[in-house]
């Protein structure tokens, strides 16, 4: 795939290095070229210097044959017109805009625009953080991703052998947590008889 990223602040430097690494062609567009050093120094991308709203600066960076975009620069103005541009004039369908006001997210959207607001994303991990500590976490290994899942220790557990519980089809037993924050895997202990007040952790591999 072709991919073009406009901006290569902290989000856009990590979303082509993300991108390049996966084997796509990755272009990234910014107006200010000392921000390419975000880019790591195996990337094996296309980086352009120049003003994202310039149909030259676009077209050197392979907008017309990309089957995708991302625009984050720190502007949320100059995101929603770059956005429009690549959409509009050269037909891009696949596009993602960031858009830092939350404010404004919901009326971009109604104006049918496919936007991500880091502030409310942020904002909403941090609630469910503080309501559900340690609730579900999600981790890549190379190309695979796994979730692990918190659950409290149900009452027909209580003085079971670790290693014996197996109650769930998708997912499977990895590790308990044990009252005081210690962390005791399944297959390392598995004759450790679970306790009441303990939480296990199970995980499954997300396809």
């Amino acid at each position: 795939m072709n991919v073009l990223v406009v901006g290569c602040g902290r989000l856009g430097s990590q979303i082509a290095a993300i991108m390049d690494s996966m084997g796509h062609d990755v272009a990234v567009v910014d107006e200010h070229p000392e921000l390419f050093y975000r880019l790591p120094t195996d990337f094996s991308g296309m980086t352009v210097t120049g003003m994202p709203m310039d149909l030259k600066v676009l077209k050197s960076a392979g907008v017309e044959n990309c089957d995708m975009a991302a625009v984050v620069t720190p502007d949320d103005n100059l995101n929603i017109t770059v956005t429009q541009i690549i959409q509009q004039f050269f037909k891009v369908e696949n596009v993602v805009t960031r858009i830092s006001d939350p404010a404004r997210e919901e009326v971009f959207t109604a104006f049918g625009l496919q936007t991500v607001c880091p502030t409310n994303l942020a904002g909403d991990m941090i609630v469910q953080a503080l309501l559900n500590p340690n609730q579900s976490k999600q981790m890549a290994f190379g190309t695979a991703n796994a979730a692990f899942h918190t659950y409290p220790v149900e009452s027909f557990m209580i003085e079971k052998r670790l290693g014996s519980i197996g109650v769930n089809e998708k997912e499977v037993p990895f590790a308990l947590l044990q009252k005081d924050g210690t962390m005791i895997l399944v297959g390392k202990d598995p004759d450790y008889l679970i306790q009441r007040e303990d939480r296990m952790i199970w995980t499954q591999v997300i396809d």
